[in-house]
């Protein structure tokens, strides 16, 4: 009953004591938003923007991701700088990290936003993954691993000593059952369970891999924050039928709250406090499922996921 009771104050939040307002100057900070061309993401780079950060929008699709940089300019005079990103195709993942390498020697704040929901059970990643599980998670995690030497490297030389990586998870993380290792690439096993048990389990992962994150590299100055941005309408949800999308939008909120939450963690002085710790709507530290925070779990993945990437 209180996984319940706890998923209904996530759902009904009350109203945030943390507005867009508070973030404070992002002068000379540069940031990736994985995802950033579309709703929370989008509107966390825009909030980003007109703080004044630099932000790199990492997606698949350039004709999108030039849409949306023009839509941000157009809102803050700023401009998004695009980096091509498929997560669900780990050289691809490997040439976004390496081209953004090429350009950048420092990294504050990685947002992993991006994700994608209950697809049709066929669809896997290039490298035959679930596409939930690979992309969600290993993309994300590969991502990170690259990118890992200029985030530690931006916080020696930072004032707080800190870099971040924010990770976007979600409230169905906890209505899943444990990881089942069987399930990440196709298999009967994967195939016995629906769309939504499978984006359970990615955002479970999401959290089980940013907690173990948090204990590798915290002493190198890394603050990892997975987080719950919320019920919010965007078009995650495209894959789920138009009556189903259309009742559950009565119930949603608008991408503008979706990307409180992350923004929080990202952005203010305070939240370097919180690595390791799960954040739910609207910027507050709050409960997850038990068995996310076990080392023993976050090990197993975790070696798991770099048996995965070992040979890309």
């Amino acid at each position: 009953m209180s996984t319940y009771l706890s998923l209904l104050g996530q759902a009904f939040p009350p109203k945030s004591q943390f507005s867009v307002d508070d973030i404070p100057d992002l002068t000379g900070k540069v940031t990736i938003v994985t995802g950033g061309n579309t709703g929370i993401g989008k509107e966390t780079a825009k909030a980003l923007l007109v703080h004044n950060a630099k932000v790199y929008v990492a997606a698949r699709s350039q004709e999108k991701v030039e849409a949306a940089i023009r839509d941000l300019k157009n809102s803050t005079g700023k401009e998004a700088i695009f980096l091509k990103l498929d997560l669900g195709d780990l050289k691809s993942v490997k040439a976004a990290a390496e081209e953004y390498l090429s350009k950048e020697t420092k990294l504050d704040i990685l947002f992993n936003n991006a994700g994608v929901m209950a697809p049709p059970i066929d669809l896997l990643t290039t490298d035959g993954y679930d596409l939930q599980f690979g992309t969600n998670v290993l993309g994300h995690f590969y991502f990170t691993k690259l990118l890992l030497p200029a985030l530690i490297a931006t916080a020696k030389s930072a004032p707080d000593g800190k870099a971040r990586v924010i990770t976007t998870s979600s409230s169905a993380h906890v209505l899943t059952s444990s990881l089942n290792f069987d399930t990440f690439k196709d298999s009967p096993a994967r195939r016995k369970l629906s769309p939504f048990d499978l984006y359970g389990q990615s955002k479970h992962g999401n959290v089980v891999q940013a907690f173990e994150l948090a204990r590798r590299y915290a002493s190198e100055g890394i603050v990892s924050i997975p987080l719950n941005p919320g019920n919010i309408k965007t078009d995650l949800a495209r894959h789920m039928p138009s009556l189903q999308r259309s009742i559950l939008n009565q119930f949603l909120y608008d991408v503008e709250h979706g990307a409180l939450t992350q923004l929080y963690a990202g952005t203010v002085p305070e939240a370097v406090e919180f690595n390791g710790k799960y954040l739910v709507p609207w910027a507050r530290v709050g409960p997850t499922r038990k068995d996310a925070e076990d080392p023993k779990i976050g090990e197993a993945l975790w070696n798991w996921l770099e048996e995965q990437v070992k040979d890309i």
